[in-house]
């Protein structure tokens, strides 16, 4: 009899085994719990939810169901582990700040963006939404593999056959041993035509699959992370770098609008968008701490007026503080404004971690499809080839009905007649068993059509999986036409915008480029505001509040400039400054606006003259500066012959002193209220000076009226309130420098003066308008070339009807005309509306005047919308114009 032995006892290093036991720990955590498959962007617990919900019938179509059970059915059948980590899970699956893409629908209180936990799983409720269907669709049809649970006592999907990229579309986020991974979540319509593009071209490098946004070739795709909260994204380069490596910190900021108070003028900064994974109440607390400290200045107020309609955070500024300032210091401090996303785009790749970049993790879903799909189509062909087997079976049967009827009633039992039915009629055991089955319904002649039609069907559907199955080419046309469905459901717009280095960029560079109408008041209040703003009206129109003024104020100037524009600001003393437009104030259509006197330093009786807006400034030749050195330019020939008189100079000679005029050029025109013009090189003026530069000089009885910016080769049209215009050669005016006064542009009669000068273009028509709402078009052509000096011609008739004139705008069919009153009244009008007439005539209305002592102050021509800019002539305007620092709109 064999002795009994004791337990063996296995001599083991203690580091060996803790080595060893920790690697085992550390695997399972790593794969089993913290990180997301890289097939269907999930983790085992987000998975084991989706799938007991689809299990349970908890779909988007059905009500909702107590959170608690799908806890419960989880915990028991798939994941042992605390109820707490599992309902966790749920939630975050609820919460639309938290993913791009919800995929658990959720009642109740499923927690807030300011950190509030939601309630116990007792009192909350939730569904599948109708897009994470499309993870679990087919997965009935032997599409992925599953494994047994914790217990055995049942199986569990190992991947879930989704049909659209979740790693990227939500992201997912997750601490391991020793690793973790923090994918951002993307738009689901640029990572399907990413997708759609990559199965096209499967050798397609990584600019092939990206926006021309982020340098890459494919419109429609990826263009970056796009994140449920909104904000804006800095710099493409992290971008490009994360999607090359799988690796990058990624720059985010809030979304922020700068808003004035009506009553107090002060500013306030709102936050309406915060970067992702914020906690916007902590965050919010940090500021009010930091301010408390006194390491940020110049703020009055902080507070929370979020709402369910959205995200508003504001914070006050002081009267005396600088916006801008106060926005750059949030910006450096607080995670509200600006916050970083370290990103790692770290999965489970076949059974092992793997960091990828963009264009393996789309490899990998296309893999993953081409397997789901060509399982499901096997399983569809093997269905289809039982029923068509069975369906055979059938026709047989009723082709030969009345003798199967026999059989099977003198047979004596049900395997006497399922052998006869084999051995006569050559059937299977399975159509034998089929046929015996049938109802005697199935033989009335209806059903015996329907059995013949639906044979059709399956052996047709049978043909086209069997095609399916052999080529790859209609197998991807299944992938893709799936995708294009996912995205035609549920694709929707970006929410995340995405802007260049904030490191590298001016505040320029931040401000998107778009028109804005710039107003100034008489009384020296400036503004702008979106050309969008103001909506376009047939003429007669009564137009809307334009901006806001007193019985004492009224708008002296108005014109249309780029936010990128610079605004040249001429003072009554010959001064000029350089503001750029962004930098101008915004505030609503009836607003003041902000003291001019706040932005420049004017000298003690000094006042604005005149704004005018210029697209660039190149830098100046240093013997220009003050206009000492000339350039060599022929004489004026206005100084040899009479003013006034008639051109009478071959088109030969004119041509080539055209050309001497713009080697010579560019220049910037002045014309005064006077009637004196005066030209300068625009280099002059190309080297600011906080206290400003000497533009020209002006009499004391005289202002400047007119800025313009010339080639060299155009022709000067001057009019007057009188209704008179000259129009010459402006090479009759030569080059003087930046102190110079000018020279005598037109001859006024008494009381007359100078309203507005354009450089004439040919094709152009005149836009001249009248105090009394009155206006007319005239040919350009119809105003003959004069030289300098003379009195003109008779531009438009005025009188008691018209009034004085107060504007002359040279414009096209194309152009649009902004026309302001002295109360604020504003009306933009097409320039089509307008007949063309001849110059001796009084016009027709354009302009209806309402209010009492109603009179028309100015006009400028503006832009069609940039989303409308389709017109030819306005492109090829702002390109002559505008590209070479010609003034974008003047009044």
């Amino acid at each position: 009899m064999a002795e009994a032995t004791g337990p063996q006892l296995v001599p083991v290093a203690i580091e060996d085994e803790m080595r060893q036991a920790y690697l085992d720990y550390s695997m399972s955590v790593i794969v089993g719990r913290a990180l997301p498959d890289v097939r269907d962007g999930l983790k085992p617990v987000h998975r084991r939810i989706l799938y007991a919900m689809f299990d349970q019938g908890m779909l988007h179509n059905k009500r909702y169901s107590k959170a608690a059970g799908t806890v419960g059915e989880v915990l028991k059948k798939y994941h042992p582990h605390g109820d707490a980590s599992v309902y966790d899970a749920l939630v975050r699956l609820a919460q639309e700040w938290n993913l791009r893409h919800p995929l658990v629908d959720g009642q109740g209180n499923f927690g807030s963006i300011d950190g509030d936990s939601a309630a116990a799983y007792r009192y909350t409720e939730a569904r599948l939404t109708r897009l994470a269907e499309m993870m679990l669709a087919d997965i009935d049809k032997d599409t992925v593999d599953f494994g047994p649970n914790f217990d055995d006592s049942t199986t569990e999907p190992l991947v879930l056959p989704t049909r659209f990229p979740n790693l990227l579309v939500n992201g997912s986020a997750g601490i391991a041993v020793g690793m973790a991974t923090n994918v951002p979540p993307h738009n689901l319509g640029e990572v399907i035509e990413s997708v759609v593009h990559l199965i096209d071209h499967p050798e397609a490098p990584l600019g092939q699959i990206l926006d021309p946004k982020l340098g890459g070739t494919l419109p429609g795709g990826i263009q970056g992370p796009d994140f449920p909260t909104g904000g804006t994204l800095m710099g493409v380069s992290p971008i490009r770098a994360l999607y090359e490596t799988g690796r990058g910190i990624l720059r985010m900021r809030a979304k922020v609008e700068v808003e004035t108070d009506k009553r107090t003028e002060r500013e306030r900064i709102v936050v309406t968008e915060v970067p992702y994974q914020v906690n916007k109440a902590r965050a919010i607390q940090s500021i009010a701490d930091l301010v408390k400290d006194k390491k940020l200045e110049g703020i009055s107020d902080l507070r929370d007026e979020s709402s369910r309609e959205g995200i508003r955070a504001v914070v006050e500024t002081k009267r005396d503080a600088i916006t801008g300032v106060v926005l750059n210091n949030l910006y450096q401090h607080s995670s509200l404004f600006q916050d970083s996303f370290g990103a790692t785009m770290l999965s489970i790749d076949h059974g092992q971690p793997r960091t990828l970049g963009l264009k393996a993790i789309l490899e990998r879903f296309i893999a993953h499809r081409r397997d789901v799909v060509t399982r499901r189509t096997r399983y569809e062909l093997r269905k289809a080839k039982e029923r068509e087997h069975i369906l055979l079976g059938y026709k047989i049967a009723l082709d030969h009905i009345d003798e199967i009827i026999a059989l099977i009633k003198a047979s004596a039992s049900r395997d006497e007649a399922s052998q006869k039915l084999q051995k006569f009629y050559e059937l299977s055991e399975i159509q034998a068993k089929a046929i015996l089955e049938m109802q005697l319904q199935r033989l009335t002649g209806l059903e015996k059509e329907k059995i013949v039609s639906e044979l059709a069907e399956v052996q047709t559907l049978i043909t086209r999986l069997q095609a399916i199955l052999s080529s790859e080419k209609l197998l991807l046309d299944v992938i893709k036409d799936e995708l294009r469905e996912v995205k035609s459901l549920f694709a929707d717009p970006r929410r995340t915008d995405i802007q260049g280095e904030a490191s590298d960029l001016s505040d320029e560079d931040l401000i998107a480029e778009e028109d804005m109408v710039v107003t100034f008041s008489h009384q020296g209040y400036v503004k702008r505001n979106p050309v969008s703003l103001y909506r376009a009206q047939r003429r007669g129109g009564r137009g809307k509040a334009g901006a806001g003024t007193t019985e004492e104020d009224f708008i002296e100037q108005i014109f249309v400039a780029s936010t990128h524009a610079y605004v040249l600001i001429f003072t009554s003393k010959g001064r000029v400054f350089w503001l750029k437009v962004h930098e101008l104030p915004q505030a609503g259509r009836a607003a003041r606006g902000k003291a001019i006197v706040n932005l420049v330093p004017l000298a003690e009786g000094e006042k604005i003259a005149a704004l005018r807006a210029v697209k660039e400034l190149r830098a100046a030749k240093k013997d220009d500066e003050e206009g000492g050195a000339e350039a060599a330019e022929e004489p004026a020939a206005a100084e040899e012959q009479a003013e006034g008189e008639d051109v009478e100079e071959s088109e030969a000679s004119r041509v080539a002193a055209k050309a001497v005029q713009v080697a010579a050029g560019p220049y910037i025109i002045f014309v005064t209220q006077n009637g004196l013009i005066k030209r300068t090189k625009l280099e002059a003026f190309a080297r600011p000076r906080p206290s400003g530069l000497k533009a020209l000089s002006i009499e004391d009885d005289d202002e400047l009226v007119a800025v313009m910016h010339a080639k060299g080769d155009e022709d000067v049209i001057i009019g007057t309130s009188q209704g008179m215009a000259i129009r010459f050669d402006q090479k009759e005016v030569r080059s003087m420098g930046r102190a110079a006064f000018g020279v005598k542009g037109i001859t006024l009669e008494q009381g007359d003066r100078v309203v507005g000068a354009e450089l004439a273009r040919p094709g152009a028509t005149l836009f001249t308008m009248t105090e009394n709402g009155y206006g007319k078009r005239t040919a350009i052509e119809e105003y003959r070339l004069t030289h300098r000096g003379g009195k003109g011609v008779i531009d438009i008739k005025t009188g008691d009807r018209n009034g004085n004139v107060v504007a002359m705008l040279q414009v096209t069919d194309a152009d649009q005309v902004m026309i302001i009153t002295n109360k604020g009244t504003l009306i933009r009008s097409r320039v089509a509306d307008v007949s063309i007439i001849g110059r001796n005539t009084q016009g027709v209305r354009v302009m209806a005047l309402s209010q009492e002592g109603e009179k028309v102050v100015g006009a400028t021509r503006a832009p069609e919308e940039r989303e409308a800019d389709a017109a030819a002539a306005i492109a090829s305007e702002q390109d002559d114009e505008d590209g070479d620092g010609s003034p974008e709109g003047e009044s």
